[in-house]
């Protein structure tokens, strides 16, 4: 009897039915009919997939892709391509719009001899935001600290090749020669004055007549001309007029584009700090007004109002290339909360979109008004950010090395650059294209460095013709004294009671050792007077002494050898070459033994409090007042004690 269970295992081993004679099929023969039947299946169905995809495309034969990917496949080969964990792989950077750039026209005064001459000249005003994604135009000096220090910057003419800013505008050059007035006596004829009745008539006259509103011109005419015709409108009251008041006429020509030609993404992340329109904030922040109008078109009906609240971001996508920028995308945050966003499609129309991914910056975006790239984004040290600024803002290498040297007091050019870091700065150039050239002179610079902000002035001295920089208040921001004078050494020994190295008891340490290999150079701590420089008995080896202002003297001891030209008498200034490391008198090894002195008493010089540089004062310190606020109002600065670091 057959189970159950045998039943279900002889299932499906009985022989084919056959039919009409037919044999059963040869498991090794193929049969053509079901292959090409399966072929011709496989064909039909990817002929339907492309015409559905097709169709479901409208017509169009190309993926959309993110801007932010888009532009990542268009750039350099040559990016920086390495990943961190947590990081994305395509970063927002920042934006670096063609408002922070502009060449204007400034009249400005120098003198020649008796005279001074008046000439419009080009100048270049730029804003950098360090941390976007610039490329240097040509190769720059790498980073070395004894350079930076080193008094080798060019020295200014006597007298300056810009001069001073001119309170006014000139059309042409014109040449100004000021004369003791005559007290005594004048060669030159004198008209007779008028009579009391005389003066009375002719106001009373003309005085009416030549007032327009709440404008009046300096000129009374001592005829009235209304007496020679019929009507009053015949009367042109400006033909006897020699000069003519005329409204201030300054034109700006678009700099030539240096930035390579390549497209990326940015966001620009513009927060409202007052109740105002988009299109108003928009236009403040550099974008064109018929661009800035376009978009407030766009934003404003999604939105339900053309008014953004005080405490709104406003979140702009944009492709660059070169210095032309798209408006692809436009977000309205109310806080960190998204409200809209309008995108560009791939018909060039501007429709409602998805919220972007959040960005750090939206919440940031009223602390320091900066843009934050994300973490994992490694951005370059400070040295190289501001030369690669620099120099693609049109700058000149030695400017650049000026720059540096002027900030190396306050800035750590080794650290990482921040998103906040900014420089603007305000130089002559030979023509509209925005280039300084040799010739060229920095006038401003401002800067932002983490918490730190430095702004500084260039202003020649009447009194002795010298030419420095100086702060809004007048003092020089050079430093007295370096506290070191080996900028690449290595800090070894402080000041204070330590256990001699070679007589092996406790003894007074006056100075400060830093130690170096044998011949790397020794430079001044600041500008003096060579009091002493020879073989020194007392264990000091080769010793050079260098009095300075005010009672202050440094020393620098065991040198290997020193300089060509320091001897007694002569006059060094900060920064100068006076000897090299060695280790000669009583040492154990190559190292500079610094000293300060102060009243002759030697002080820890790297805890001492040293005083600033120059200040100005009396009538130089008024001169260099009119000549920072001409600049200020020039470049609409804000007061320093105000300033938020622009985007």
């Amino acid at each position: 009897m057959m189970t159950e269970k045998m039943m279900i295992r002889s299932l499906g081993s009985e022989p084919p039915l056959l039919a009409d004679g037919r044999r059963a099929p040869d498991r090794r023969e193929v049969s053509l009919r079901w292959l090409s039947g399966t072929f011709l299946t496989g064909i039909t169905s990817s002929i339907l997939m492309g015409v559905a995809l097709f169709a479901a495309l409208d017509g169009r034969q190309q993926l959309a892709i993110p801007a932010e990917a888009y532009a990542s496949a268009s750039a350099d080969a040559h990016q920086d391509t390495s990943v961190t964990r947590g990081g994305r792989l395509i970063a927002p950077v920042i934006a670096a719009k063609p408002s922070d750039r502009a060449v204007m026209e400034v009249s400005t005064v120098v003198h020649d001899g008796e005279k001074e001459v008046v000439r419009r000249q080009p100048f270049s005003h730029v804003k950098m935001m360090l941390a976007a994604n610039h490329v240097a135009t040509e190769d720059y000096p790498d980073f070395d600290p004894l350079a930076i220090f080193s008094a080798d910057e060019p020295q200014p003419a006597p007298q300056s090749r810009t001069g001073a800013i001119y309170g006014s505008d000139v059309e042409s050059e014109v040449a100004l020669k000021t004369v003791p007035f005559p007290t005594n006596k004048s060669d030159l004829n004198m008209a007779p004055g008028l009579s009391l009745d005389e003066v009375e008539e002719n106001v009373r006259s003309n005085g009416s007549v030549l007032t327009d509103g709440n404008a009046q011109l300096a000129a009374l005419y001592y005829v009235d001309p209304r007496r020679f015709s019929a009507e009053d409108n015949d009367v042109d009251l400006t033909a006897g007029l020699a000069a003519r008041v005329l409204e201030q006429n300054m034109t700006v020509s678009a700099p030539e584009s240096i930035t390579p030609q390549t497209e990326e993404f940015a966001d620009d992340i513009l927060p409202v700090r007052q109740d105002t329109t988009i299109a108003k904030a928009l236009a403040d922040s550099g974008y064109p007004q018929p661009q800035a109008d376009g978009m407030s078109g766009y934003i404003a009906p999604l939105l339900g109002t053309d008014t953004l609240s005080k405490g709104d971001v406003l979140r702009i996508g944009i492709i660059q290339k070169g210095e032309q920028a798209k408006i692809i995308r436009a977000s309205v945050y109310r806080s960190t909360r998204h409200l809209i966003t309008v995108a560009l499609d791939d018909r060039g129309r501007f429709v409602a979109g998805s919220e972007p991914p959040m960005l750090d910056a939206i919440a940031t975006a009223f602390e320091d008004n900066s843009f934050a790239p994300p973490a994992g984004q490694n951005l370059p040290r400070v040295y190289d950010g501001i030369y690669r600024a620099s120099l693609s803002y049109g700058m000149t290498k030695d400017m650049t090395a000026l720059i540096i040297k002027l900030l190396a007091s306050n800035v750590d050019f080794q650290a990482q650059l921040k998103p906040s870091d900014y420089l603007e700065a305000f130089f002559s150039v030979a023509n509209s294209n925005g280039q300084a050239t040799e010739d060229s002179e920095l006038l401003y610079v401002n800067a932002r460095f983490g918490d730190t902000l430095t702004r500084f002035y260039r202003f020649q001295d009447p009194e002795d013709g010298t030419i420095d920089y100086f702060d809004q208040d007048g003092k020089s921001i050079r430093q007295f004294l370096l506290r070191n004078p080996v900028p690449n050494g290595i800090f070894k020994s402080g000041f204070g009671m330590r256990r001699h190295p070679i007589l092996g008891f406790a003894r007074m340490h006056t100075g400060v050792d830093w130690a170096a290999p044998r011949g790397t150079a020794i430079i001044a701590a600041g500008n003096g007077t060579v009091e002493k420089a020879g073989w020194d008995s007392g264990g000091y080896g080769n010793q050079t002494i260098i009095r300075h202002a005010n009672g202050y003297e440094s020393s620098y001891n065991h040198q290997s050898a020193i300089a060509k030209g320091i001897v007694p008498g002569a006059k060094v200034r900060q920064g100068q070459v006076i000897g090299w490391v060695g280790t000669t008198g009583e040492s154990t090894g190559p190292h500079l033994h610094y000293e300060l002195i102060v009243n002759g008493t030697k002080v820890d010089p790297l805890r001492i409090r040293l005083p600033g540089g120059k200040s100005l004062q009396g009538d130089a310190l008024a001169k260099f007042e009119d000549e920072r606020k001409r600049i200020d109002t020039l470049l609409n600065n804000q007061p320093a004690s105000d300033q938020v670091a622009s985007k």
